[in-house]
């Protein structure tokens, strides 16, 4: 495979993992961290980490929209829900120190 192919096949991904998680807002952030160790916030992070080591500025709140859809504080609005001392004690012991 060529690297333009592995570079658009990857990119493709990316894309439906994006479509894949605004189809499941229902899906929180600690639940995601619970079960995988990484988040929407976590995406976007590398999103704008990515766009750093090629020489691109990107503030976080614009890498947070890239991932989220919209703005982050929209999304958190409306789809964000408090975390149950269950979700707590989970995320407590399954991400030490995070």
């Amino acid at each position: 495979m060529d690297d333009q192919t592995r570079i658009e096949l990857e990119a493709a991904t990316f894309r439906r993992l994006l479509q894949h998680l605004d189809e499941r807002k229902d899906v929180q952030n600690i639940d995601l961290m619970n079960l995988s160790g990484f988040c929407r916030n976590c995406l976007s992070r590398w999103y704008g980490e990515a766009a750093e080591a090629r020489g691109i500025e990107i503030d976080k709140e614009t890498a947070r929209e890239v991932v989220y859809g919209m703005p982050y504080a929209e999304w958190k609005a409306k789809y964000q829900t408090e975390a149950s001392e269950a979700q707590k004690d989970a995320f407590s012991r399954s991400n030490p120190g995070h």
